[in-house]
């Protein structure tokens, strides 16, 4: 189930509209069985609309944590790489004085290039950022290869090689967590049969306790509909609203700058 080419706004009055929708088929159920006869009583009714709200609320929760627990990870990659950049950075002084030159070039062009496609929130530009961002580390490896082969038995070159490969491995899990990890669709469409059956009950239970009450609806809608306009926003790579902050390669980049 993939979202990402629908907007927020489209999400928002769909997932209400589906809702509304729902809740007025469970009323009618409830108040044609209500009217046919008084043996439905509100109790049992009430205790089964509990319930499965009950499971709505833990897969909502759960969600919930899983898109979290991974904006908290990718906001400590971010950090991470920042600091593998620097590294690479600072030992590239290493290098001959023409390969040091090239290096930090390449590194100031690497750190230029993914701030500017995070701030620009276009995943077109990222996926350019992408190739590019292969070519530079190319260039880094194999510059640090032909170094070490100068001398196999260098701790210093090793530590430069060793620097190049974190930056490598950094770039492959902020692309696999940032952009390759998503909710599966699973859970979407078990989240959404789950806002169906509860919201049936909701509507269900309030015909059979003979309750008009209809202008809570649209609030009841919209409620669940914003839990999961925000579970959306913080899955979808490239949010405009909630985005991982890019301070720790900001200030790198200053720092790179300065030198």
């Amino acid at each position: 189930m993939n979202v990402d080419n629908l907007p927020l706004w489209a999400i928002l009055a769909l997932t209400s509209l589906y809702i509304v929708l729902v809740i007025y088929l469970g009323f009618k159920i409830g108040y044609t069985i209500r009217n046919k006869s008084d043996a439905e009583k509100e109790s049992p009714a009430s205790a089964i609309s509990a319930t499965v709200l009950g499971l709505l609320a833990f897969i909502l929760a759960f969600t919930f944590g899983i898109v979290t627990n991974r904006f908290d990870t990718r906001r400590e990659l971010t950090r991470e790489e920042a600091n593998v950049i620097r590294d690479a950075w600072s030992r590239a002084e290493f290098l001959p004085e023409a390969d040091q030159k090239v290096a930090k070039k390449l590194l100031k062009e690497y750190v230029d290039i993914r701030i500017a496609a995070v701030q620009s929130n276009k995943l077109d530009e990222v996926q350019k950022v992408m190739k590019r961002s292969s070519v530079i580390q190319r260039d880094l490896w194999k510059m640090a290869v032909e170094n070490a082969r100068k001398d196999m038995n260098s701790d210093v070159a090793a530590l430069y090689i060793e620097s190049v490969n974190e930056v490598i491995n950094y770039n492959a899990l902020r692309v696999s967590v940032g952009l390759q990890t998503r909710i599966p669709s699973t859970i979407w469409i078990t989240l959404y049969l789950l806002i169906g059956f509860s919201m049936v009950t909701v509507g269900y239970q309030t015909a059979i306790a003979g309750s008009r009450r209809s202008y809570t609806i649209p609030v009841l809608a919209i409620s669940f509909s914003l839990v999961v306009i925000l579970i959306v926003i913080l899955d979808r790579p490239g949010s405009d609203f909630i985005s991982v902050s890019q301070q720790p390669l900001i200030n790198l980049q200053s720092e790179m700058a300065n030198q």
